[in-house]
């Protein structure tokens, strides 16, 4: 059985309005569970490739940020 994760994922948030997406990324984080980590990486990678060159930057200094924050 050959499963699409990456298109999984998006149909199970694609018609969630903004609060509940917003829930999810919180629930997720919150939870702290592995399995999650794969559904935030397609909402992190939908996030980047819809981001300008300058929201990218923007995104990358928040992430060295929390990196510097989390040792």
């Amino acid at each position: 059985m050959n499963i699409d994760l990456r298109k999984a994922i998006i149909k199970n948030v694609k018609d969630n309005s903004v609060d509940e997406l917003e829930a999810t990324i919180v629930d997720a984080i919150e939870n702290g569970e592995e399995k999650l980590l794969p559904g935030l990486g397609v909402l992190f990678e939908l996030i980047w490739n819809e981001a300008d060159e300058n929201k990218r930057a923007d995104l990358v200094l928040t992430l060295e940020k929390g990196l510097q924050r989390s040792h």
